[in-house]
């Protein structure tokens, strides 16, 4: 959730700062309280940064209409998830939600020639910032793992999810360094030589 999670957004919005959070505590969507470097602040607190990454990909040139509309329909979901992560017993995200990301990555995936080698983050602007939203997501993923390993009431959808959508933000980056003409930057696995013997 972006700056503050709270059900009363009309009543937050209005002032940024609250000094509530001095002592090292943040407020839940539910009005309870907890430690700013908990599991579940952490979680939402990286999908928020996630967020901000698609914002990053978004904004760079060369996203053309079809990434554009997917990656801003993902911003809306994740928004969700982090208000599904912020209010304990919220449920936000759904199995349609990842069955919808499976269809989309298959969309975008079926064109692409079949990889044979890794890839290096690059490709252009829009494509890096693609794969920094791609590592960031798995970050989150990671973390809501934890989070769910300490509250198991944390719905399993949200973990599905992120791990979906970290799939997709791979291809996308494939679809964006070749729509943008710079190419995928393929791993040079043999570019070391050989240990010399003796």
């Amino acid at each position: 959730m972006a700056a503050r999670c709270s059900i009363d957004v009309g009543n937050r919005l209005s002032k940024i700062y609250t000094r509530t959070g001095d002592d090292g505590s943040t407020g839940l969507g539910d009005g309870s309280r907890v430690s700013k470097d908990s599991p579940r602040v952490a979680a939402y607190g990286t999908v928020d940064e996630l967020n901000s990454t698609i914002g990053m990909v978004l904004a760079s040139d060369g996203v053309d209409a079809a990434v554009r509309e997917a990656l801003t329909q993902i911003q809306h979901e994740l928004f969700d998830l982090g208000g599904e992560l912020c209010i304990p017993g919220m449920a936000m995200i759904e199995d349609a939600d990842v069955a919808r990301l499976e269809s989309v990555l298959d969309g975008f995936n079926e064109p692409l020639p079949p990889l044979k080698d890794f890839i290096l983050p690059g490709g252009g602007m829009a494509a890096s910032c693609c794969h920094l939203a791609r590592t960031v997501c798995r970050r989150a993923e990671r973390e809501v793992i934890a989070l769910r390993r300490a509250e198991p009431e944390v719905r399993p959808q949200v973990q599905r999810y992120l791990n979906r959508l970290s799939d997709l933000l791979f291809v996308l980056c494939r679809v964006l360094a070749r729509g943008g003409g710079h190419g995928e930057v393929l791993w040079q696995h043999e570019r070391r030589r050989k240990p010399s013997a003796g």
